[in-house]
């Protein structure tokens, strides 16, 4: 039998979201034919993709699917043009940074709005550990508590036309999520089970070994003391340098000690649909079991959903989802230098210092004498931290058709998250040993509650339609928290709080916020060719003071539909050009901001104590986005070639910002609301259908996302000058016509060749150098926000085989490797207490040397592993993100076991990296704050799977 296959040149190719949550049918008057067009869900209402005209980009349930991500937002990188997923940390379950269309704000929240089922739900780190006043746990995500196979979709909006209805919880984005419902017929039912391993996907930091370290402590001795070599080690045995003494001369690789290497996870979802002729319903069960890379019990989760809607009468629907779910997070001490972080043990702990006695136990007598920090391998057994949650999300929805236009619909929404964290630190070794261990409970509930009412009226006049909607929302949420805390306790197997005997301390915490909005959508459109929105929106919040609560946000949009015109070719499937303009807010700030505020922690005479801990300010209000943007979008040759291209323009205005306050007012600053910025970019995407025939299909598609960040305007502060809100850094400074998060620091110049001292620029570009650190200007070098991300990949299927692949990059910003500030020290603290780097191996020996470490010198700080551009690199790099090569048994064979369908899978995950700078030796994926840190890295994995249908 002879296939022909109709093929497409492509070249440089752009992804285009694919956009199809639901489908109905229509008649194409102008040419009179059958076709079929997509509805996307856009949070509380439903529109063609021809009737939007703001910036969406949708994903369906197969774009998501990728098991290694415990939460749905690891799964958006690289989907989405403009959409940057940060990893904070590869912890699972831990929080994950989103930014649209960069960074809008100083000190207010940047992160989008998510939305379930059309209501607005609790995001961000939602850890007990959160509501102390200095987390240093792993974060953990209010998404990890939502299971991935039970989204239908997930639609991201960017512009004023399509947040406006969001108002004040619009201007970072927002991310609308719309799980699975049943379909009219028999009861299917999903069998989706996978299992695999899982390591670090970048890691090129390499250590001292224990014989090099010796090597280098030598040659440090040496250089400070004039020693020869023999000399200098007799010095180091005499003066027991390093706790050499107890040194046995054995390797000892810690890395690979702390490290998991193919950690298992393992996953079985099963869901079952179906209805009759009035109801339908969707059923679910999943768990979840991760391990980390870092030595530590697994993540664990179980969740369930039950969807049901029903026909009630002619005139009446009802609507209900609850999804349940229960995890449990190991989180480690990695939020900042604890000597109980197990990847900060790996990296400084000495390379001399046996993990093991002789007999095979754990060695903690010998660490107080070589070292600060713990042997993790002791704690990691003997103490007890974990962190356990329970969510309840249930959302009813009725909708009544007052007249044949008229519908009226209301909605009532209560998420609820209780979570529970323990801390047990053991009593000979570690963080308590000084206490005869310790003991930590801490629980905090979250209830969350939304109701909207609207009023919807569709009225079609000819070939003038109108759908207008009025809404009411109301959302008030409610945090409580209890924690206790003792010491000394009287037997290892005594962990909990009841067994403390003193010490004592309790803490309790209590917050609440509200939020009530009015708002009306109008949706026009002439003949489906000429659209036109508006929105407007009233709505006010507690976070502000009563005479600022309320404020009003609105969008205008429109779209023209070129391809419904006549003149245009047959060739041309889809070709809308769209335009809107609108103001959002944005209320992310800390609550009672605006309030004089009153502690009574403290005590007076064994009596209760209260002091003013906040100034306030009554004209506190939210910041607005005013933003601009224009697309066209186009489909040609059969939709075989379809994609968009796309200008924003975001100014940000009435910042948060801290306004120094004099000394004398007892108060170091003040909240005010007086900086701006703007973001401006492209946005670009294409997919091409290769090949496309019945049996062999080929697809290749790509993304591209820009920004351009400018801060515009800074509060002024007491000396007549802009205020700096990054003033104090080291690392950055703020400044009108720079960037935000922009790097301020000297500039390396090199290892001064006859003398092997540290140079930089004195005037921070080029010419006169000096090793005097104090005398090197700080000039700007970069920001931390990528210039240009995206992704791109291709489809490819031939039968019942199916390979797709699709990769990551991001580029144009720099990242600062921030612990180089410890290993990177070229004296006593990497050579003799600690550990250093391998890199330390290319210092500088004698005149004539070319390199880019310094001399080393034991006792002599040469601020080498200060703040520079030394250890600032740019973040360019190009991921492998997924790759899953699949086979479908044939449909005659699986039916002949009663099954309909049977397919096999194997995915990949961040299998490759690509970085551009060589220097750059942590993985390139880091937090939005661009720092490397020493936090639990993102993670390569290959995962097997199976999935029965019957």
């Amino acid at each position: 039998m002879n296939v022909k296959l109709r093929v497409l040149s492509a070249g440089v190719l752009f992804f285009l979201g694919q956009n199809a949550v639901a489908q109905k049918t229509k008649k194409d008057t102008a040419k009179n034919e059958t076709q079929i067009e997509e509805v996307v869900m856009v949070g509380y209402v439903k529109k063609t993709v021809s009737s939007l005209t703001g910036s969406t980009s949708t994903l369906k349930s197969g774009d998501i699917d990728t098991p290694a991500a415990i939460s749905v937002d690891q799964a958006l990188q690289g989907k989405v043009a403009g959409v940057v997923v940060n990893t904070t940390s590869g912890t699972p379950g831990s929080f994950q940074d989103i930014r649209i269309r960069g960074v809008g704000s100083f000190t207010a929240s940047n992160s989008p709005l998510f939305v379930i089922d059309g209501v607005p739900m609790v995001n961000g780190n939602t850890t007990a550990d959160n509501a102390s006043t200095a987390p240093s746990l792993s974060t953990l995500s209010a998404l990890a508590s939502i299971n991935n196979d039970d989204i239908e979709s997930i639609v991201v909006l960017k512009d004023a036309a399509s947040t406006a209805i969001y108002g004040a919880r619009g201007s970072n984005g927002v991310i609308v999520i719309t799980t699975k419902r049943g379909a009219k017929g028999k009861t299917k039912f999903n069998l989706d089970t996978s299992v695999g391993f899982q390591n670090e996907a970048y890691n090129k930091l390499k250590m001292l070994t224990g014989a090099q370290r010796l090597q280098l402590l030598k040659n440090g001795l040496s250089n400070e003391y004039k020693m020869t070599d023999e000399e200098a080690m007799q010095t180091i045995i005499d003066e027991k340098l390093g706790r050499y003494d107890l040194w046995d001369g054995k390797e000892y690789d810690w890395k690979n000690l702390l490290t998991n290497k193919d950690a298992a996870l393992y996953s079985v979802n099963f869901n079952a649909s179906g209805g009759d002729a009035k109801s339908t319903f969707y059923a679910s069960l999943g768990y979840n079991k991760t391990e980390a890379v870092s030595i530590s019990d697994p993540f664990e989760r179980i969740t369930g959903m039950f969807n049901y809607k029903r026909e009630l009468s002619d005139k009446v629907n009802f609507e209900s989802s609850i999804t349940g779910s229960w995890l449990k997070q190991n989180p480690i001490l990695e939020a900042g230098s604890f000597f109980g972080n197990p990847y900060l043990t790996r990296v400084l702990i000495s390379p001399w210092v046996n993990p093991f006695n002789a007999d095979g136990s754990y060695n903690i007598d010998d660490f107080s004498k070589m070292t600060s920090i713990a042997n993790t391998l002791y704690t990691q057994k003997n103490n007890v931290i974990w962190q356990k949650q329970m969510r309840a999300l249930i959302n009813n929805k009725v909708d009544y058709k007052i007249t044949k236009n008229l519908t009226f619909t209301t909605r009532l929404n209560i998420d609820f998250l209780f979570n529970d964290y323990k801390a047990y630190y053991n009593r000979y070794h570690g963080d308590a040993s000084d206490t005869k261990g310790s003991s930590e409970r801490r629980n905090a509930q979250n209830f969350n509650l939304a109701t909207i009412n609207q009023l919807n009226y569709v009225v079609k006049l000819g070939q003038h339609r109108i759908d207008a909607s009025a809404f009411f929302e109301y959302q008030k949420n409610q945090l409580d928290a209890l924690s206790g805390y003792g010491i000394n306790l009287p037997s290892d197997n005594l962990t909990n709080l009841d067994n403390v005997s003193s010490g004592f301390s309790v803490g309790s915490m209590f917050e609440d916020w509200k939020n009530t909005a009015y708002f009306g959508v109008l949706n026009y459109s002439y003949a489906n060719k000429y659209i036109l929105d508006a929105t407007i929106r009233r709505e006010g919040s507690s976070r502000f003071a009563p005479g600022k609560r309320f404020g009003t946000f609105w969008s205008v949009g429109g779209a023209w539909n070129i391809h419904k015109e006549n003149f245009l070719p047959e060739a041309i499937n889809e070709l809308k050009l769209r335009a809107s303009y609108g103001v959002t807010g944005n209320n992310g700030v800390g609550l009672n901001k605006y309030q004089v505020q009153l502690l009574y922690n403290a005590t007076y005479e064994d009596n209760g104590a209260s002091y003013v801990n906040n100034f306030g300010n009554p004209n506190l209000t939210w910041e607005k986005n005013k933003t601009f943007d224009v697309g066209l979008d186009f489909a040609l040759f059969n939709s075989r070639v379809s994609g968009s291209v796309e200008y924003y323009n975001k100014y940000t205005y009435d910042l948060l910002q801290d306004v120094p306050f004099a000394r004398s007012t007892g108060f170091p600053s003040q909240a005010q609301n007086l900086g701006a910025m703007r973001n401006q970019g492209i946005e670009a995407s294409l997919k091409v259908d290769v090949i496309k025939s019945d049996d062999f299909n080929w697809n290749l598609f790509g993304s591209i996302g820009t920004v351009r960040n400018r801060v515009e305007d800074l509060a002024i502060g007491m000396n007549g000058q802009p205020i700096d809100v990054s003033a104090g850094s080291s690392y950055r400074r703020t400044e009108i016509g720079q960037p935000f998060m922009s790097w301020f620091m000297p500039t390396w110049a090199g290892v001064n060749v006859d003398t092997g001292a540290p140079e930089w620029y004195v005037n921070g570009v080029d010419g006169a150098r000096t090793s005097s650190y104090g005398a090197a200007k700080r000039v700007f070098q970069g920001t931390a926000i990528p210039k240009f991300t995206g992704g791109f990949g291709t489809g490819l299927s031939y039968k019942n085989v199916f390979l797709n692949a699709s990769f990551y990059y991001a580029g144009g910003h720099k990242i600062y490797e921030q612990y180089a500030q410890f290993y990177m020290r070229t004296n006593f603290f990497t050579l003799d207490t600690y550990n250093g780097s391998a890199e330390l191996m290319d210092a500088w020996q004698k005149p004539g040397d070319i390199t880019d470490v310094p001399k080393l010198n034991y006792g002599r700080n040469d601020n080498f592993y200060n703040t520079s551009s030394r250890h600032l690199y740019d973040g360019d790099f190009i991921r492998l993100k997924d790759v899953t090569l699949g086979y479908s048994l044939p449909k005659e064979f699986v039916r002949t076991i009663g099954l309909d369908n049977l397919t096999f899978t194997v995915r990949g995950t961040n299998l490759w990296t690509y970085v551009f700078d060589k220097g750059l030796k942590l993985d390139p994926e880091v937090s939005a704050l661009g720092y490397t840190t020493l936090t639990a890295p993102p993670v390569k994995s290959v995962i097997f799977g199976v999935n029965v249908q019957f």
